[in-house]
């Protein structure tokens, strides 16, 4: 039996959409919204923040939080000093996004099965979309991969480019990770690569340092909340 730890980064201090983890979603927080989705598939959920107003909400609900650092650059270095903190023995660790309040629990199963095969270090989602919108939107990430459904590079452009106009397969990518605690360690001491500070994009850190990040496909919708303007467009 695999042995899977579930933790929810939440910052209070969006630049975005301050206190965005405690806005309320038909009746619930975000963040709550994204506990109870976790939890369905697995009873060691998470959320790591900086924060003591998400902190007292979370535990308020009888729901599990641990305090971090506020100086983290990433969700995913929040996640590695929970993992230091609770010092427990798991097979993998979820890095699961905070304003997924519709994340799909299928979608976790999907990412976690890939860790079946004992080669599957790090992994994260995608899915296929063909509208030109989200294709040329730089806010919508894109992923190539080899036939073997590991990432050959991830970009903020249309990638891969249609010389022809004709025949390419887009595929959007889906910020949920998984890792084996190991790993998840091993990359937070890595210093930022030329990729990542030109796209801006944390997992080209990984790839630069010779890291394979395999990607498990999904069909399902993913509904992330990066502004207030996005609350509209919910379910």
């Amino acid at each position: 039996m695999m042995r899977v730890i579930i933790i929810i980064p939440a910052r209070y201090a969006s630049t975005r959409f301050p206190s965005k983890p405690l806005v309320e979603i038909n009746g619930k927080t975000m963040i709550m919204h994204v506990v109870e989705r976790a939890k369905v598939l697995c009873p060691d959920v998470y959320v790591a923040t900086d924060d003591q107003r998400i902190y007292d909400h979370v535990t308020s609900f009888g729901e599990r939080a641990v305090m971090t650092s506020s100086d983290h650059q990433s969700g995913t270095d929040r996640c590695a000093e929970v993992l230091q903190k609770l010092g427990k023995d798991w097979d993998v660790v979820v890095n699961l996004q905070g304003d997924e309040p519709y994340i799909n629990p299928a979608q976790i199963e999907e990412l976690t099965a890939l860790f079946s095969s004992p080669e599957v270090n790090i992994a994260t989602l995608a899915r296929k979309i063909t509208d030109e919108k989200s294709i040329a939107d730089p806010n919508k990430v894109k992923v190539v991969f080899d036939g073997n459904k590991k990432a050959l590079y991830f970009s903020r452009a249309a990638i891969p480019y249609a010389r022809e106009k004709e025949g390419a397969e887009y595929f959007q990518h889906v910020g949920i990770y998984a890792f084996r605690p190991e790993v998840l360690m091993e990359i937070t001491q890595l210093s930022q690569s030329n990729m990542e500070l030109t796209e801006k994009l944390e997992q080209l850190r990984w790839l630069s340092n010779g890291y394979s990040v395999h990607v498990a496909l999904t069909e399902y919708p993913n509904y992330s909340v990066d502004t207030p303007e996005d609350i509209a467009f919910l379910p």
